[in-house]
């Protein structure tokens, strides 16, 4: 299958990280290179590096990006933004791009196992290597099946839907998507299933986040992105669901924030000044032409903020 993905707030994205052409950026999840190229053909002098750690992605970005010599593939995990900028002994850079989006391959690719809308053997795995969905749903206990399902899916129903697995694998295996999705909507209230979407959405999310250990790669990756910035430099993040959206707007608030004295002193004496300045303060979404014709971007929040001092 053809690896596809069709870049959400493109038109949004560039502008918030101001493409110099002499400077030097990094897409660290890059995917089909849809940002990356773009990004790419801005360039003059600059450079670009673009990560990530999905093999599939890694080949279909180099193909892509083949004809800007400015750019460079790696294959990384973007929790390691600050190892690859020091490997390739980069200078402080103008822009980095985190685009927290599954790619439209990943979801509907039977294969990779991500949707619970096809048949396939329970995967997730981002670098088709280590832990699967597979795994985490026939090993872990239910105490922390039912951990994974409410940090990661903001599950209600996480107890119910991690004793029903325990009691479902005691007979068999769980193997596939199908049968899992099955399994969690018998095992929540009826009531329940006809609200908000399909219910194995929730629980497919926080396994997803799981296997790939995305949220603890988030929070290294804001940091880091952020400390590699020069003067100047922007950071811009795409999120889809509320956890991580909730994780940028904090790392951000912290980076804006300045004085920490407490309120009743008159005078700050910390001497503490922000780090950097939100380039939108409320976060950007699709407008009506993108809703209408890409319907994973109903859900994508994007978010920038500029490196004001060291």
């Amino acid at each position: 299958m053809e690896f596809s993905h069709r870049p959400v707030l493109l038109a949004e994205t560039l502008q918030a990280l101001a493409i110099r052409p002499d400077g030097v950026y990094i897409d660290a999840t890059a995917g089909g290179a849809g940002h990356a190229s773009e990004i790419a053909k801005r360039l003059t002098t600059g450079r670009l590096i673009a990560l990530d750690k999905d093999p599939d992605a890694i080949a279909a970005s180099s193909e892509r990006l083949a004809p800007y010599p400015q750019a460079q593939v790696v294959r990384e995990d973007f929790r390691n933004i600050r190892a690859v900028w020091e490997a390739h002994s980069l200078a402080p850079v103008q822009g980095v791009l985190l685009d927290l989006g599954v790619s439209s391959h990943q979801l509907d690719d039977p294969a990779r196992g991500f949707s619970y809308r096809s048949e396939a053997p329970l995967d997730m795995r981002m670098a088709q290597e280590g832990l699967s969905a597979a795994d985490i749903v026939n090993t872990y206990s239910a105490a922390e099946l039912t951990r994974v399902l409410r940090d990661y899916g903001e599950e209600k129903f996480a107890p119910r839907i991690a004793r029903a697995i325990v009691e479902r694998r005691a007979d068999k295996p769980i193997e596939t998507t199908t049968e899992l999705a099955d399994l969690i909507r018998d095992a929540i209230p009826a009531a329940a299933r006809r609200e908000g979407g399909h219910p194995a959405k929730r629980s497919f999310q926080a396994l997803r986040c799981e296997v790939n250990g995305e949220l603890d790669a988030l929070a290294c990756a804001l940091e880091d992105a952020f400390s590699i910035l020069a003067v100047g430099g922007r950071l811009a993040v795409i999120t889809f669901q509320s956890l991580e959206d909730r994780m940028v707007k904090q790392a951000f608030a912290g980076f804006s924030k300045g004085c920490t004295c407490p309120p009743e002193f008159p005078v700050c004496v910390c001497g503490k000044t922000p780090r950097g300045r939100l380039v939108a303060k409320k976060p950007i979404t699709a407008g009506a032409d993108e809703l209408s014709q890409n319907r994973r971007s109903h859900s994508a929040k994007l978010r920038c903020i500029e490196k004001l001092h060291d």
